[in-house]
């Protein structure tokens, strides 16, 4: 019996970011795979997305995610995870803080014939960027 959609999504979540075995997203990602991320953030194919998680695994060699929520309809999988790491190694060029982080992200990825061809992320780039200690916003008051 085939893997769900959602099963294949524990996969790359436990086994490709987790346990950093990034060569197994060339037979869990299509060839024409494309990531849409915060920003305008595009990565494309199965070696685009291994070198945005090898990117976060040297930054955080700690980095480790965990599936809060999924949900599948259809050819679309939406889930919630929670990611978390120690800042330790260079991010986009920002020297490491030492600093932990804990990040809530939002993803629906969609798939054909079982591999993940598509998907969209967002996640709070302020909030890790504050909890880094590297933006000093003020904090919304209440009345």
């Amino acid at each position: 019996m085939a893997d769900s959609n959602k099963d294949t999504l524990r996969r790359i979540a436990n086994e490709v970011v987790n346990a950093g075995k990034l060569e197994l997203a060339d037979t869990l990602f299509a060839p024409g795979y494309v990531y849409h991320g915060p920003g305008g953030l595009e990565v494309t194919a199965p070696d685009g997305f291994k070198q945005m998680i090898g990117m976060f695994r040297t930054a955080f060699p700690d980095f480790h995610v965990v599936i809060e929520d999924i949900v599948e309809e259809g050819d679309r999988v939406a889930f919630r995870l929670t990611s978390r790491g120690t800042h330790k190694g260079d991010l986009a060029g920002i020297a490491p803080t030492g600093k932990s982080v804990t990040l809530s992200h939002i993803v629906i990825s969609r798939f054909v014939d079982g591999k993940c061809v598509e998907e969209w992320q967002t996640f709070d780039e302020v909030g890790m960027l504050r909890q880094l200690g590297i933006v000093t916003l003020p904090l919304p008051t209440h009345a």
